[in-house]
């Protein structure tokens, strides 16, 4: 039986519409799909205190590994290990409570309403095979994994580990450079809570007319010259130690030897990194000199004796190059570098 030219028409035109139907929705389930894993994740994040996203193996297959690429989200992952919290040397406690302050800080600063980026972290003893994934083999590490990351490890982007000191600003500086996302200000919480602000008013206010009679009085500990002494010789060794490298850097006192476990290392050789027994060592040297120094221009001109004079400028001088010399040396095992002296051209 033959077909007519109109009958031959028709269906192809209700082929054609048919497969343009069939389309359609395939496209909106990819949208469905991703949709649904962010979704997931919001509800994540709101089950959460901190705002951060606990994962595990199975929920990297399911948003990372599994997700097609480009995702709509990006994730931040601080890799923790609860068996190491207890070495001090690693910060993973303080890194950790600093990660929650910026995963806690973008959540409120955007109201909530973000889904461009996700924090997240992953523990070592239940995510083996994910710490495999990533290359992971060191702690501290913190990883942003992109929408077009397919590699967990190639693809992905490690923060420097040398940025760690700076702690959660250095973090967010990290989210910012990476994904142009704004994380805005950091929300730390108070160091006193309203009740305790409230008691420290109360008794400042109760002992101000107490603390009042003393001063006019001048019988407190701020009108004895010695606390004054002892204040200025303090902020001096202070500031020659390295005590506020110490603060700010979070470095210990001293090592455990790698090699042997029983032996401890206060001075590291390297100019990389400083202890802070070795910045205290140089500072106690640098306060010799300097309590020198003020004995002989304060208190030994006073002395009458012009032998005893010449005898303790002698020692002090003697004392004062010793402990010179043992900065400089300490410096050159060090550093490397040497400090040589340059006599006047004249005296060649």
């Amino acid at each position: 039986m033959a077909i007519s030219p109109n009958s031959t028409l028709l269906l192809l035109l209700s082929l054609l519409t048919l497969s343009l139907f069939l389309s359609i929705p395939t496209a909106e389930s990819g949208s469905d799909s991703d949709s649904e894993l962010v979704a997931d994740l919001l509800a994540l994040q709101s089950e959460s205190k901190s705002g951060v996203i606990h994962l595990d193996d199975r929920t990297i297959a399911r948003f990372l590994t599994s997700a097609k690429t480009p995702r709509p989200y990006s994730l931040l992952i601080f890799f923790d290990a609860t068996q190491l919290h207890d070495k001090s040397e690693l910060h993973l406690l303080e890194l950790r409570r600093e990660f929650t302050l910026v995963a806690s800080s973008f959540i409120t600063n955007h109201n909530n309403s973000n889904t461009k980026l996700f924090f997240a972290d992953i523990e070592f003893r239940e995510s083996q095979s994910s710490f495999h994934l990533f290359g992971v083999n060191s702690l501290p590490h913190i990883r942003l994994v992109g929408p077009n990351a397919k590699s967990l490890k190639d693809d992905s982007e490690q923060m420097d580990q040398g940025d760690f000191s700076r702690m959660a600003e250095s973090m967010a500086e990290f989210v910012e450079s990476r994904t142009k996302l704004t994380v805005g200000p950091l929300h730390r919480p108070p160091i006193l809570s309203k009740t305790q602000m409230g008691l420290v008013v109360a008794v400042l206010l109760i002992s101000a007319p107490f603390v009042a009679k003393k001063i006019f009085a001048g019988e407190t500990f701020l009108h004895d010259p010695k606390i004054w002494l002892s204040g200025a010789v303090f902020v001096y060794f202070f500031s020659v130690s390295g005590a506020m490298h110490n603060i700010i850097r979070k470095m210990p006192m001293f090592l455990v030897d790698r090699n042997d476990p029983n032996k401890l290392v206060f001075f590291y050789q390297g100019s990389g990194m400083q202890l802070g027994a070795e910045g205290f060592a140089v500072g106690f040297l640098y306060t010799i000199v300097g309590l020198l120094l003020a004995f002989v221009t304060h208190l030994l001109v006073y002395v009458k004796n012009v032998i005893a004079k010449r005898v303790v400028m002698i020692i002090a001088l003697f004392v004062s190059f010793w402990a010179v010399q043992k900065v400089i040396f300490l410096d050159n095992w060090k550093t490397g570098y040497g400090i040589h002296g340059f006599w006047p051209s004249s005296w060649n």
